[in-house]
């Protein structure tokens, strides 16, 4: 059994590696039209929430901060997620254009001051993901902690490109299954696996 997780493990961690190198090699042009159909998808199937939680875009991630600001048009509130400690869940920090950010220990910029919230709906990031709503992080698992946490759980929605779709990505008993998927392709929820 601890080898069957080692090798899991290390298949993950290679995973991921390969997974941001995908995505590098999407040109500006290209990310730029896909994170378009991203934010066109999410706006025609997703209702307006009370608070939108959503990751400010690294490692070429898409950028989905044009529905943030579409939704806050409609009366939404904005968040971003705050690494409080290590091993726990996120905390959520209203966001706002102008809200001073600051590089967390990840190189991720978050807000250094502001109301604590809990949204309604989470864009998450999907440096990989399956048909089954399983998505694969970087790795530390604060996404995950933090859909087992919340209470009542937010609507999870991954935002991914299609070139980061996995047959499978292994999913094992942390792992939270996404409420939605949502690619350049179209928007989904996933299959029962």
């Amino acid at each position: 059994m601890t080898e069957l997780i080692e090798d899991n493990t290390g298949w993950r961690r290679a995973l991921r590696r390969e997974m941001v190198a995908r995505r590098a090699g999407l040109d500006d042009a290209a990310h730029a039209a896909l994170s378009a159909r991203i934010v066109g998808h999410l706006g025609a199937s997703l209702p307006v929430p009370r608070i939108a939680a959503f990751c400010w875009p690294i490692k070429h991630e898409p950028d989905v901060r044009a529905i943030v600001a579409h939704w806050a048009a409609a009366g939404a509130q904005a968040a971003l997620p705050v690494v409080v400690a290590e091993n726990a869940a996120l905390a959520f920090r209203i966001w706002e254009s102008g809200t001073t950010l600051a590089p967390d220990r990840y190189g991720i910029p978050t807000p250094v001051s502001g109301d604590w919230v809990t949204p309604d709906l989470i864009l998450l990031p999907l440096n990989g993901f399956d048909a089954a709503g399983y998505r694969l992080g970087y790795g530390g698992g604060y996404f995950d902690r933090t859909l087992a946490a919340l209470s009542p759980r937010p609507l999870a929605v991954g935002v991914g490109f299609e070139v980061n779709r996995l047959a499978s990505i292994r999913p094992e008993s942390h792992d939270q299954r996404l409420d939605w998927i949502v690619t350049e392709a179209g928007a989904f929820r996933p299959s029962a696996a």
